[in-house]
């Protein structure tokens, strides 16, 4: 994997941001390291892991050159997983990073980002380097010492090296514990 760098994502298609004074372009945040947490606000696996683990990073990280960005993806109970929904759990989950809602697919359930960048399901992790090339992409509960290693590898570079960190759980397409995959 050291041979190529990995590609970088098209942004994103957000409909509504919450916690940020404005939309958020993947390009806004060049020069950091980026953590996007794809999840479902009813996936267990998102509540249980992938929202608190993106919370820690804010917290830990925020001040040091990473970003924290969420980004609601909702294929699945469309109807009860609507913005102001949303915005209750945002505030109960005590959630401070920004959050963007995916925007809607007119060719399916599937929203147009999750589609666009084939996340199998949620939760997702992705991990960007200060280019904005993809170094991580992980489908599931992803284990905590592995992501720090990753987060504090790309911390580590100089913001021109652009070498490869892509650690072991990159590209993993099995579903794993505590995911909630796309039907296909």
């Amino acid at each position: 994997m050291n041979e190529h760098l990995a590609p970088t994502l098209p942004d994103w298609q957000v409909s509504r941001w919450f916690n940020t004074e404005g939309p958020l372009r993947l390009s806004d945040l060049r020069g950091r390291v980026v953590l996007i947490h794809a999840f479902q606000m009813l996936c267990p696996g998102c509540v249980a892991h992938g929202l608190p683990q993106a919370a820690r990073v804010h917290l830990r990280f925020g001040g040091e050159g990473v970003a924290v960005v969420g980004l609601h993806c909702v294929f699945e109970h469309h109807e009860v997983m609507g913005p102001q929904a949303l915005q209750a759990f945002i505030h109960e989950y005590r959630l401070r990073f920004p959050i963007g809602v995916d925007g809607p697919s007119p060719d399916g359930p599937v929203p147009r980002t999750m589609a666009q960048w084939r996340l199998q399901g949620t939760p997702s992790t992705l991990l960007l380097d200060r280019q904005g090339c993809l170094r991580l992409h992980h489908f599931g509960a992803l284990d905590e010492l592995h992501l720090g290693v990753a987060i504090g590898r790309l911390l580590a570079q100089p913001p021109a090296d652009r070498s490869d960190v892509n650690a072991s759980a990159a590209d993993v397409a099995a579903c794993a514990d505590g995911a909630c995959a796309i039907g296909r």
